[in-house]
């Protein structure tokens, strides 16, 4: 298990401090080069934009973003097969298909890897990847379970957890920039948030609910003080008025008061769901991603109850993978760069 006394933080090649951004964005990069070499031969195309990601299809029995006995496993069970319809929600930036584009069929789906390591036969049965987690009662996986948390006004919220597992709830990351933000009212309607937590030491944001209005909003800001300077050429005066009416929105924007929020929305709502049904909560993560382990640490440190703070977790995938059957080792570290501490991931081609 990783410790909550790591360095924090990290430095780039050239010496510049690196974000959460920073560290989501260098292990897309690196997805993104090493599944355009697992792809040949399979079937896939590459999403629009200056940064394209690899999605797959299903061809035939196989599906190139899934370890084959994992896949085949997969489709034997209708309660995993249907975790596989999950929706793609950036469906206009990929080429048309025969078939509508779903969340596990890119290649940086923190969920598809979920699902790669746990849905391999032998995996769910390890007595080595129970005891890690700490798994005293195996049972049946469950991806994309609804947790049902309670809220204070009777009812309960409708969002998933990744996988539960007997008594454990795990929430997976790969390349995700974070733990999700949510308004104030939201997290607070939870029934048990303020016995579970101290609200002020959970990490806090002010988010702008207002929508951003486009220029055109702004006519009459625009035609009242919006004077075009004679004398220059045309491109000038139409760059200077773009850059004038950007700048019109730009201070509505700021303007705008700000509502007071939560970060890590992800992480309080799933130490909820653990505290509600009695069950245990792992975060697993990728252990280039330090950023969401501080994050978490974060979160943990807010808990109250000393018995709940043992019911959590955090394990990386690198320290997952050298319990796994070595052929799904192979696969991690060729697809995901993902070996054991210690050990050299597999080359890929830069470019």
């Amino acid at each position: 298990m990783t410790e909550p006394n790591e360095p924090q933080g990290g430095v780039s090649e050239n010496g510049i401090e690196w974000g959460a951004g920073g560290y989501a964005a260098q292990l897309r990069r690196e997805l993104a080069l090493r599944n355009r070499r697992w792809a040949r031969g399979r079937l896939h195309v590459e999403s629009y934009g200056s940064d394209p990601v690899i999605v797959y299809g299903p061809d035939n029995e196989r599906h190139g973003n899934f370890f084959d006995p994992a896949y085949e496993a997969i489709c034997a069970r209708p309660g995993w097969m249907r975790r596989l319809r999950k929706a793609h929600t950036g469906r206009r930036s990929l080429p048309r298909a025969d078939r509508p584009w779903c969340e596990l069929d890119s290649s940086t789906s923190s969920d598809a890897l979920l699902m790669n390591v746990f849905c391999t036969p032998g995996v769910l049965e390890s007595p080595l990847v129970q005891s890690s987690l700490g798994l005293d009662d195996p049972a049946d996986a469950f991806f994309g379970w609804k947790a049902r948390v309670p809220l204070k006004n009777g009812r309960t919220d409708t969002t998933e957890v990744d996988l539960r597992w007997g008594s454990l709830l795990v929430e997976a990351k790969l390349t995700e920039a974070d733990f999700q933000t949510r308004p104030a009212s939201v997290v607070e309607g939870y029934r048990d948030f303020e016995d579970v937590f101290s609200p002020q030491l959970l990490p806090r944001v002010e988010l702008r609910t207002a929508r951003r209005r486009a220029p055109a909003e702004f006519a009459e800001v625009y035609t009242q003080e919006w004077e075009p300077t004679e004398g220059l050429p045309d491109l000038e005066v139409e760059a200077a008025a773009r850059e004038y009416r950007a700048s019109l929105a730009e201070q509505a924007w700021i303007a705008t008061p700000p509502a007071p929020g939560y970060a890590g929305y992800q992480l309080i709502r799933n130490v909820l769901a653990a505290h509600a049904h009695a069950c245990s909560f792992c975060v697993l993560h990728d252990a280039r991603r330090p950023d969401l382990r501080e994050q978490w640490f974060r979160v943990m440190a807010a808990v109250t109850s000393a018995e709940l703070r043992v019911r959590l977790k955090v394990m990386t995938w690198q320290e997952l993978a050298p319990l796994l059957p070595a052929p799904l080792q192979e696969f991690l570290d060729v697809k995901y760069g993902i070996v054991a501490p210690g050990k050299t991931a597999s080359a890929f081609e830069a470019s």
